[in-house]
């Protein structure tokens, strides 16, 4: 992956350097400029896709109603002599490059990964003359767009910059930059996801992989396999319907994002004897200490033909439920003692001859056959690759989440990876043991602060050869402590810190950065988005002032 040189040029300390994920090349001027109230966006494109036009509807509707105030003393007060005598900007024009394919933001928010074209350049002058956005996709004129939104400031009533002329072109680093929610431990609302994929889209973040399915519940209704939810949801209204699915995929592709559906086999999967259980080893065994890494243990049998060929059917029926050329298939976790002690699986394995290993590299070629079938990418834990013999297409795409250490050993391998390490990437982690009768830390103890994030080397310890094999990464939230309630304050603003880092690419100065993380805190709660306060609204208003050394 290269990277390019980031210029930035500015005039004025925590302005316009507000803009998140920073963009690769950007120049500022210091002259202010104002909206006109009959501000518009025009698009120059020949039959633009609905998409596209939303997408200016939201831009224009924030522009709006964001009214931020800029975070200095007086916010933006000692502005006002200088916004009263600006040039005033009345349009923005939207255009593809010469021979650029008109598609629809979602259809390019779902090619294959590493084939998306995110791209963009934004010109906007100092004297009021037409400001232009161009791009070679749709969905790089809607990453454009939002950067177009965060340059603006509002007081008394008037929306303007200060840093006049400004001129960016920008790209991403990396094509996979994404958020990983867990909706088993505990449900999460179709709003509440949905709100989710609004906040990842004002970051840029590109893929939402829905941990949908694990042992403790299966709120996805398959076509096929309804017993599934109806039994193993936490209750009727508990659970993702079809439609529900269908709204929620083509509402994130509309805001430039993929979505990965993750259903984690053969282990994780208890919940699936209250509707299955010829397929389920040692469901709800006890003591779970000794079948399973949580309660309730549980794993499927996947030395038996029936399970395995239920497992594929399963997978398929969900494959054809999300448009995404990529699906994960888990594969973390395996319990081995949960087989030793399960007399059906060691029965098939006698009959076949085949040690536990054998037998999960049949299920996994068995499986993941039926997705490809539906046109589906494996993804896999990296367990799959690093702790077992199994084979794997070359193409499949593996998921570093024990230790950011052991990226480089799946890189060895050649294969494509996404790093998610728990030491970095878990938002979940230092909230004490959540395990009852357990008065201990978390296991991935201590807490991962935004700014533990902000230091990630997406190519620490591999070769300059190996380094094309790096599709980017993501942040995750598994949810045993987490729900609707804290959503937004757990994963906000700190998820946006790996969204900086590949999209921009490593090497951030925290404290420099720290201003305008503030600021998209506070635009992303002005529109919605409970994100925590990161310092007390001093410091916010008095960038530098609270670091260590001032």
């Amino acid at each position: 992956m290269k990277f390019f040189p980031l210029l930035v040029l500015v005039a004025h300390v925590g302005s316009v350097l507000a803009l998140w994920p920073l963009p690769r090349s950007l120049e500022t001027g210091s002259s202010a400029l104002k909206l006109a109230p009959t501000f518009d966006i025009h698009l120059n494109i020949a039959r633009p896709p609905s998409d596209l036009e939303e997408a200016v509807s939201r831009t224009k509707s924030f522009l709006k109603d964001d009214k931020l105030g800029r975070l200095v003393v007086g916010r933006g007060a000692s502005d006002a002599n200088a916004v009263q005598h600006a040039k005033t900007l009345r349009t923005l024009e939207l255009s593809l490059g010469h021979d650029a394919p008109v598609r629809s933001i979602t259809d390019e928010a779902r090619l294959a990964i590493g084939t998306r074209s995110e791209g963009y350049t934004l010109h906007i002058p100092a004297d009021g003359s037409t400001a232009t956005l161009s791009a070679n996709s749709t969905l790089g004129l809607l990453r454009g767009l939002t950067t177009f939104e965060q340059l603006w400031y509002e007081y008394s009533g008037q929306v303007y910059t200060i840093e006049a002329p400004i001129s960016i072109a920008d790209s991403p680093a990396y094509p996979y930059r994404g958020f990983m929610l867990d909706t088993s431990r505990n449900y999460f609302p179709v709003s509440d996801i949905k709100r989710t994929l609004d906040a990842m889209s004002w970051v840029k973040m590109s893929q939402f992989h829905w941990h949908v399915v694990d042992s403790q519940s299966f709120p996805l209704e398959v076509p096929g396999f309804t017993e599934l939810a109806s039994t193993g949801a936490y209750s009727p209204s508990m659970v993702y319907s079809p439609s529900d699915v269908q709204e929620i995929v083509s509402y994130a592709g509309a805001r430039g994002i993929d979505v990965m559906v993750e259903i984690d086999t053969p282990g994780h999967t208890a919940i699936i004897s209250t509707a299955y259980p010829e397929h389920v080893a040692c469901p709800e065994a006890s003591p779970w200490t000794t079948f399973a890494n949580e309660p309730p243990a549980g794993q499927l049998r996947l030395a038996s033909p029936a399970t395995t060929n239920f497992t594929a059917d399963l997978l398929a029926a969900v494959a054809r439920m999300f448009p995404s050329s990529i699906m994960s298939t888990g594969g973390d976790e395996l319990n081995t003692e949960c087989y030793a002690q399960d007399p059906e699986t060691q029965a098939d394995l006698k009959a076949t001859g085949r040690t536990l290993e054998q037998a999960l590299d049949v299920f996994t070629r068995t499986t993941h056959a039926a997705i490809r079938a539906e046109g589906k990418t494996p993804a896999v834990w990296e367990e799959m690759v690093l702790d077992h013999n199994v084979t794997l297409s070359n193409d499949t795409i593996v998921l570093v989440w024990i230790s950011s250490a052991n990226a480089a050993a799946v890189a060895a391998k050649n294969f494509r990876l996404v790093h998610g390490p728990s030491d970095y990437f878990y938002l979940d982690c230092g909230a004490g043991e959540w395990i009852g009768d357990d008065v201990a830390n978390s296991w991935c103890d201590p807490f991962k602060t935004w700014q533990k994030s902000y230091t990630f080397d997406p190519l620490a310890n591999i070769s300059e050869s190996q380094a094309h094999l790096v599709l980017g990464g993501e942040q995750l939230l598994w949810t045993e402590q987490s729900g609707p309630e804290n959503l937004d304050s757990i994963v906000w603003p700190r998820a946006a810190s790996s969204a900086e880092v590949f999209w921009t690419g490593p090497g951030g100065n925290s404290s420099a950065a720290l201003p305008r993380l503030h600021d998209l805190a506070f635009r992303m709660r002005q529109r919605g988005v409970k994100a925590i306060q990161l310092q007390p609204m001093w410091c916010a208003l008095r960038p530098g002032k609270c670091n260590i050394d001032s």
